[in-house]
């Protein structure tokens, strides 16, 4: 049986924590810049020396909508695109990270697509304009997303203390950052909690009304 995409995420952002012994963990709190208030779903990422191998995973299309809106993924994995609507849909990426084009379809589509380059990856439906979800593909195994707290607990890699190093960069990923197409990067002091502010777009109005052309498609 297939894992889930939620499953295969959780499964990713768990490496991101091993045993004490192996590593030394970093606390991160992302609030919003102006209210203190915690940003939720925020993708924090350290570079580490060691990697994570592919995964294979899937977005399904329901109601309308990407299922995940976010998926997390090492590089080389391949991401099937089932749809479970009775809508046709026609998924698609301009993003540079992964350009990849799935025209009109029902059902699951011919083969998966395999994302070969780190970066963000942001999807589309031709059909449906509001549909949209984000890829995270990451070449570390130190990567997780805030809880509904804002917090979130990396693994850190004991080469960086052997180093002798005292701060250490973070990227920070969030779908409301102004621009999202690519990371913001922060730097923190090694052996203390990190505390990161982000400035955040409103979130996105909702429309679930269906065009001509949607309709058209609806028992398709």
């Amino acid at each position: 049986m297939r894992p889930s995409a939620i499953a295969l995420t959780a499964a990713l952002i768990m490496t991101a924590v091993p045993l004490a012994a192996t590593s030394s963990e970093l606390s991160v709190t992302v609030t919003q810049s102006g209210s203190a208030e915690p940003v939720t779903g925020a993708v924090i990422s350290i570079a580490t020396f060691r990697k994570v191998a592919p995964v294979s995973a899937e977005i399904y299309q329901q109601n309308r909508a990407f299922h995940p809106h976010l998926l997390v993924i090492p590089v080389g994995s391949s991401v099937d695109f089932p749809n479970r609507d009775n809508t046709q849909h026609h998924v698609y990426s301009f993003s540079p990270a992964k350009t990849f084009n799935i025209e009109l379809y029902a059902g699951r589509p011919e083969a998966p697509i395999v994302f070969d380059k780190p970066g963000i990856v942001e999807l589309g439906c031709n059909i449906h304009d509001h549909m949209r979800a984000f890829i995270i593909v990451t070449d570390t195994a130190a990567i997780g997303q805030t809880n509904e707290s804002g917090q979130v607990t990396l693994a850190i890699d004991p080469k960086y203390a052997e180093g002798g190093e005292a701060r250490i960069e973070l990227q920070v990923w969030h779908p409301r950052l102004p621009d999202n197409t690519r990371p913001v990067v922060r730097e923190v002091d090694l052996g203390q909690p990190a505390n990161i502010t982000l400035s955040l777009e409103p979130e996105p109005a909702t429309d679930g009304s269906l065009d001509r052309l949607q309709q058209r498609f609806r028992e398709l």
